[in-house]
């Protein structure tokens, strides 16, 4: 009788291979549980919070427990100042309290709360003369447009997260997400009735113009000819590329009353000789050829891997043996960003119904599948907001 290879026996022994490997996670299974046992009582977490050795600890742990049951206040205490136009108000100086309460329609009382907690927060500071100014995180934001946008546009999630147990077991209902990303159905149809995208067209722009610079430092794009970007929105992507690479033309696909939106952007750019846009979707249209790169710029996530695949095989068609194929986005697994994978754009993705964050390998895996090779990543400046892949189709299908 065959013997799996998990039981085996060394040769000469007749202890199981792998089973010191065992016995070393079972020691480690003990003492988590132990470990865990002994954090859990409330008087071991008191002596720990006064003796000298576990202070620090102890007291980093409390903050970090109370800050995630407070998160949702910070969040909506960022919201409201973007939503009051805090940051820009202070943009030219700081302001008194009262003055800052007049012009944002507070009463001085409740100005002065939201200051205070803004100020806590980091993203405003209190001079000695009792003033209010901009902290760098506040600073930050009024050089990200983008970033104040996509706050803004949190307002659809924090709903969706009211009842969280519901949405994990799907009793929700229609989410507020689910509802905005409706807007692919009016973008499938005519071009001319391009206003049901307006808003997600806006906010895709502020998005990709959030992170097409690192990624064009990364890649400069000046060795190709032709780029096509799938899924490129209003073409943010693009007229940032355009501005690195001079002699690049430009080729957008997008649905079509999203590209129609695309073709008016690149004119008001000056770039209509440059640009092309094609209207169509993914997997039901073939993307253009005639490129020699191809980018996918924060769209793989937002699928399924059903779609992703179907997508994957769509750009290894349209691109001539040798094509590059780019896909930047946020990744699971990227050190430091962890919560940022698979904890927001978890909750985020599961409220929009489609989509996960894959890590660089699970990536790299779709793309051999779909017939790309030299697969290799391209460090970018804030890996946390997006990470590059960077392939080429070979010429084996």
């Amino acid at each position: 009788m065959a013997v799996p290879p998990a039981t085996a026996l060394m040769a000469g022994s007749d202890t199981p291979r792998g089973d010191g490997a065992h016995r070393k996670d079972s020691w480690r299974a003990r003492w988590r549980a132990f470990r865990t046992r002994t954090i859990a009582r409330p008087g071991f977490q008191r002596w720990a919070a006064g003796f000298p050795l576990t202070r620090r600890i102890a007291r980093a742990n409390t903050k970090a427990l109370f800050d995630l049951c407070a998160g949702f206040v910070y969040s909506q205490t960022l919201f409201a100042c973007v939503r009051l136009d805090l940051f820009r108000l202070l943009a030219d100086g700081p302001l008194a309290p009262d003055a800052l309460a007049a012009r944002v329609g507070l009463a001085p009382d409740r100005a002065e709360r939201l200051l205070k907690a803004a100020t806590a927060l980091d993203l405003l500071a209190r001079l000695p003369d009792g003033r209010f100014a901009l902290a760098d995180l506040g600073a930050a934001l009024i050089g990200n447009p983008s970033v104040a946008a996509m706050i803004e546009h949190h307002a659809l999630l924090y709903a969706d997260l009211a009842d969280p147990v519901a949405l994990l077991r799907g009793e929700a209902g229609p989410t507020n997400l689910s509802g905005y990303w409706a807007y692919a159905e009016a973008a499938r149809g005519d071009p001319a009735s391009a206003a049901p995208v307006a808003a997600y067209g806006e906010l895709m722009g502020a998005s990709q113009a959030l992170i097409a610079g690192d990624i064009l430092d990364a890649y400069p794009l000046r060795d190709h000819h032709r780029i096509l970007d799938v899924g490129g929105g209003e073409g943010a992507f693009l007229k940032a590329a355009a501005r690195h690479a001079p002699g690049l033309d430009l080729m957008l696909f997008d649905l079509p009353a999203v590209a129609a939106r695309a073709a008016t952007r690149f004119a008001e750019a000056d770039l209509s000789a440059r640009a092309r846009t094609f209207g169509g979707a993914f997997p039901d249209d073939p993307l253009p050829g005639g490129a020699d790169v191809v980018t996918l710029v924060r769209v793989v996530h937002d699928h399924d891997d059903a779609k992703v695949r179907a997508l994957l095989r769509a750009a290894h068609a349209a691109l001539p043996a040798g094509g590059t194929l780019l896909i930047a986005e946020p990744m699971a697994g990227t050190p430091g960003a962890e919560a940022m994978a698979d904890a927001y754009f978890g909750f985020y993705l599961l409220a929009m119904g489609t989509g996960r964050c894959r890590t660089a390998a699970e990536l790299t895996d779709l793309l051999t599948e779909a017939g790309f090779g030299a697969i290799r990543e391209i460090p970018t400046r804030r890996p946390l907001l997006t990470r590059l892949l960077v392939s080429t189709r070979l010429d084996n299908r």
